[in-house]
C-alpha cells in the first residue's frame, strides 16, 4: 500500500492489523446507509503493450474483445488442466488492462503470464504502489448493469445491484480527494474493510486465496453465470477442459452461499460433510471462503456466512455438517437449482 494513502487513512481514524485489515472506531460506521471501504486485501496487475490484448486472449476464460472502457468482466486464469489460478476483474483504460485479484496470488499470476510473453510487446506491473481500490456501498441504486464501467473522475465498476456497490481505481491524490468529499459532504461513513470481503462473498463474487487457487475449474465457481467464460472466443490455456464441461454436461460441483452458527471461522479449502450421500463423496463439498460480518448489531445473529463449493447429490438432499469435531450444521441459502 502506498505510504501516502496509508497516513491518510491513519488520519481518518483507520487501524491497520496487518497489511489487509482496516479497521475504524465502531461507532463511525453503526447504522449508515452509505458506507466507503479502503480496500488492501486485492492488488491491481496492470497489463499494457501492442501485445496485451492477444496475451490475455490466450490465457484468461473472459473474451477480451467484449472488454471496453465502459465495461469491464471477471474471468479466471487457468492451469492447462483448467484448474483456476485465481480469479480476477479485468477492466480497461486508455491501451492498458487493469486485473484486480486477490494479494496474495499476484506474484504467482504475474510468474505465470511471463511465461507465455516471449517476444511480445507486453508489459506486467504491480500498481499498488501507484494506484488505490476504493469500495463505495450507496443507498440508491441507479440499476447500472453488472460490471458496467464508468472512467469520468476515477474508474469505478459495478459489481454489485442488491445492494448498489461500486469498485473504485484511482491514484492516490485523486483516491483522497475522493474519500474526503465523500466523508465531509457526502455522509459517507468509513467502514471495515473486511465488511467489504463479507459483502463479496453476499454477492457471491468467488476470490480465489492461496488454499483454494488450483483446486476448482471456473465453471464451480459460477463465473460461467457472472459472464467470466466465452465458449466462443478461441483456445485459451485451460479451455479444452472448461469447454468440455460446458458441452457434455454440467459441473458436477456448483457454488452456493450458506451460513453455519459455528465459534470458529473455518479456514478455505475446509471440508464440509454431506451425510446423504457415499463416503467417497462425503467430503467433497469445500468452502471457497467464510466470514462472520465486522458489523453486527446486538439483535442481528452473528453466524458465519461462506460461499462454498458444493458436491451435487443426484436425490437433491443436503444435510451438511462442517467436517470438525463440533460438526456443525450448514444451511445452505442458495440451493444448486
Amino acid at each position: 500500500m502506498n505510504q501516502h494513502w496509508k497516513n491518510f487513512l491513519l488520519n481518518q481514524d483507520a487501524h491497520f492489523e496487518g497489511d489487509t485489515l482496516i479497521t475504524f472506531p465502531t461507532a463511525l460506521y453503526s447504522g449508515s446507509d452509505n458506507t466507503i471501504y479502503p480496500i488492501a486485501h486485492l492488488a491491481i496487475l496492470k497489463i499494457d503493450g501492442n501485445d496485451a490484448a492477444k496475451l490475455l486472449q490466450g490465457q484468461v476464460t473472459c473474451n477480451i474483445n467484449d472488454i471496453t472502457e465502459t465495461q469491464s468482466s471477471p474471468g479466471a486464469l487457468c492451469t492447462p488442466k483448467g484448474r483456476a489460478i485465481t480469479t480476477f476483474l479485468l477492466t480497461k483504460t486508455n491501451d492498458a488492462f487493469l486485473m484486480v485479484l486477490p494479494r496474495e496470488l499476484l506474484e504467482t499470476v504475474k510468474k505465470r503470464l511471463q511465461m507465455y510473453i516471449l517476444r511480445s510487446a507486453v508489459t506486467l506491473t504491480d500498481c499498488s504502489e501507484q494506484l488505490c481500490l476504493i469500495g463505495l456501498l450507496q443507498a440508491n441504486n441507479p440499476d447500472n448493469k453488472l460490471f458496467s464501467t464508468s472512467q469520468q473522475d476515477s474508474l469505478s465498476i459495478t459489481i454489485d445491484n442488491a445492494p448498489n456497490r461500486q469498485l473504485i481505481i484511482t491514484e492516490v491524490d485523486q483516491a483522497i480527494t475522493l474519500w474526503s468529499d465523500r466523508v465531509t459532504h457526502q455522509g459517507f461513513i468509513p467502514a471495515p474493510s473486511e465488511q467489504w470481503r463479507y459483502l463479496d462473498i453476499l454477492a457471491g463474487l468467488p476470490w480465489l486465496t492461496s488454499e483454494t487457487s488450483e483446486e476448482f475449474i471456473p465453471q464451480m465457481l459460477n463465473l460461467d453465470q457472472l459472464g467470466g467464460i466465452s465458449y466462443n472466443k478461441g483456445c485459451y490455456t485451460g479451455q479444452e477442459i472448461v469447454a468440455r464441461t460446458h458441452y457434455l454436461g454440467k459441473a458436477k460441483r456448483v457454488l452456493c452461499l450458506a451460513e453455519c452458527d459455528t465459534h470458529l471461522i473455518p479456514p478455505p479449502n475446509s471440508a464440509i460433510v454431506n451425510t446423504d450421500l457415499s463416503n467417497t463423496e462425503q467430503t467433497s463439498t469445500k468452502i471457497l471462503l467464510a466470514m462472520r460480518s465486522p458489523i453486527t448489531s446486538e439483535n442481528e445473529k452473528a453466524s458465519v456466512k461462506m460461499l462454498i463449493v458444493l458436491q451435487l447429490a443426484e436425490n437433491n438432499n443436503y444435510n451438511l455438517v462442517l467436517a470438525d469435531d463440533n460438526q456443525s450444521h450448514v444451511t445452505l441459502l442458495t440451493h444448486p437449482l
